[in-house]
């Protein structure tokens, strides 16, 4: 996701360049360049490895815009994108995303807290199929294409990983 991490002295742009596959990231801070692996990652904080260097998040409170979170013992309040929904679905190209694909995969971890689409519906590119619980957000997945619902992979209340199929698209 976009975001700007401030803590007392420094603020810091950041957004997710390229997408490396099994939990690996290509991110740019200001302009600087780093990779990141997540390792683990709950509804509590985030385990991740930054430029060989391995750190621990703890999640304290956010809100729409913003969270406060400790890494490695250091406060640090973060940001968010106000359009994180939109953040994620454009960083979510790739394996099963193209508009000639069946398939509709979720490019992050999360609890599925509703689902807007029942089998049959027709509905647009962009058209929000379900939204997940991540990281104590909510984060709409959408429609990689047009066409018609042929089936739907998750349940309320159920998890999705990273790459597991939401949906099939006709």
């Amino acid at each position: 996701m976009d975001y700007k991490i401030k803590d007392i002295e420094k603020t810091f742009d950041g957004e997710i360049i390229e997408n490396l596959g099994n939990n690996e990231y290509v991110i740019k801070i200001n302009d600087n360049k780093h990779q990141i692996k997540i390792l683990k990652m709950d509804s509590k904080g985030i385990e991740f490895v930054l430029d060989q260097k391995y750190h621990r998040a703890k999640y304290l409170e956010n809100s729409t815009n913003e969270m406060n979170i400790i890494i490695d013992n250091v406060p640090i309040t973060i940001n968010m994108h106000t359009d994180l929904d939109k953040i994620v679905y454009k960083h979510s190209g790739g394996s099963g995303t193209s508009d000639s694909q069946l398939t509709l995969k979720s490019q992050i971890p999360g609890k599925v807290v509703s689902i807007a689409v029942q089998e049959g519906d027709l509905v647009k590119q962009g058209d929000v199929i379900c939204t997940l619980e991540s990281m104590k957000m909510q984060v709409a997945i959408k429609s990689h294409k047009n066409g018609s619902i042929k089936s739907i992979k998750v349940k309320i209340g159920g998890t999705v990983a990273k790459s597991d199929i939401v949906a099939e698209i006709e």
